[in-house]
């Protein structure tokens, strides 16, 4: 049985596969662009994104800027007729600037979470870029498309919704993410599709649904799209690839990562998140690590209270210092054995869910 297709409002995505945003630098053009010429939805990463910049540290507005814009053309250059998009933290302070300067470039797609992108449409308003919020429940998705109908009559493309067995920042609480009750993602992704129902109705388009946190492989894969979802997001299986935009290091931590070893952190913006308990996260349990200079990346991030700072700790590990920065993962990181190119890892995934939607 053959995969669905994504329809994102005139562009299709041929396989059903969002590749998951990862910061800083860990999707850049490189690995976007090999994604979206199997096929799948591109993403990059825009927070901090000019951080490789020589002149990142005194001029970081400026150079996020240009950094946007470069890695744009190149993905473009890369894959000419595959879709790119740029995820945006809404917890941002450049996010309004960086959201812009991504239209301007003629960005296929803006996905935006870590907060509600409530004025997200007005940026875009005029231009062919899409839109998709991420949600961790129905409530949020119609929380989000109701403000969207009434200030700009309009709706998203698309809505990914991420579950509690995500990587990176999660949008529970944390005693939720250590509760026996955790949401599962399926019923969360039903939820959703109830939620956004009305909107596609109204503006008489079908609005995608896209399920992500946990989804690992075709099988995974197959059960998503049988709840009714029209797609996944995966992001850890994609930084085991050659094409990832992250060191080689940063690579081998996830081959080499177990179980045992993911725990869910606090971030210095107060958010939980799923990492590996690596030597910088339990050196930071036990003593901080002072912040010496401030990117301002993030609102609510208060340097004379943050532990550490959440920039530089993850630009460390993105840049092969490991031992001195945040990895973040996914729940199934254990699982990944193996570095492979993105093609083979899509055409696995690919052979795998068609067969689990098969009956094989």
């Amino acid at each position: 049985m053959n995969l669905p297709k994504i329809e994102l409002n005139g562009l299709t995505a041929t396989v059903p596969i969002v590749q998951g945003a990862m910061g800083i630098g860990v999707s850049g053009a490189r690995l976007a662009a090999a994604v979206a010429n199997e096929g799948g939805i591109g993403m990059i990463s825009g927070v901090n994104i000019g951080y490789r910049e020589p002149d990142f540290s005194n001029h970081t507005f400026e150079v996020n800027l240009r950094a946007l814009v470069s890695e744009i053309r190149k993905a473009r250059q890369l894959a000419p007729k595959g879709i790119i998009g740029l995820n945006l933290l809404v917890a941002m302070n450049q996010y309004q600037e960086l959201a812009k300067a991504a239209v301007d470039e003629g960005i296929d797609l803006i996905v935006s979470g870590a907060g509600l992108p409530l004025r997200l449409p007005g940026i875009v308003k005029g231009s062919k870029t899409r839109i998709a919020p991420i949600v961790s429940s129905g409530k949020a998705a119609e929380v989000i498309l109701k403000f969207w109908n009434q200030h700009f009559d309009t709706t998203a493309d698309m809505v990914v919704v991420e579950g509690t067995e995500a990587g990176g920042h999660l949008g529970y609480s944390p005693e939720v993410l250590a509760g026996p009750d955790k949401p599962k993602l399926l019923d969360t992704v039903k939820e959703v599709i109830e939620a956004v129902k009305p909107f596609g109705e109204k503006f008489k388009k079908h609005i995608p649904v896209i399920a992500g946190g946990g989804v690992f492989d075709g099988s995974d894969i197959a059960e998503c799209i049988r709840s009714g979802a029209d797609g996944v997001q995966m992001a850890t299986r994609f930084v085991a690839t050659d094409e990832c935009d992250a060191d080689r290091a940063y690579k081998e931590a996830y081959v080499n990562a177990k179980e045992e070893d993911i725990v869910i952190i606090k971030s210095p913006v107060g958010m939980p998140g799923r990492a590996l308990n690596n030597a910088f996260i339990k050196r930071v349990a036990e003593c901080g690590d002072d912040i010496k200079g401030c990117f301002s990346c993030l609102k609510g991030c208060n340097p004379k209270v943050a532990p550490y700072c959440i920039s530089k700790a993850l630009i460390n590990a993105v840049t092969g210092k490991v031992d001195d920065g945040l990895i973040f993962v996914g729940s199934n990181v254990h699982r990944v054995k193996e570095i492979v190119p993105v093609r083979e890892l899509i055409a696995e995934l690919k052979s795998e869910a068609e067969a689990a939607l098969a009956g094989c």
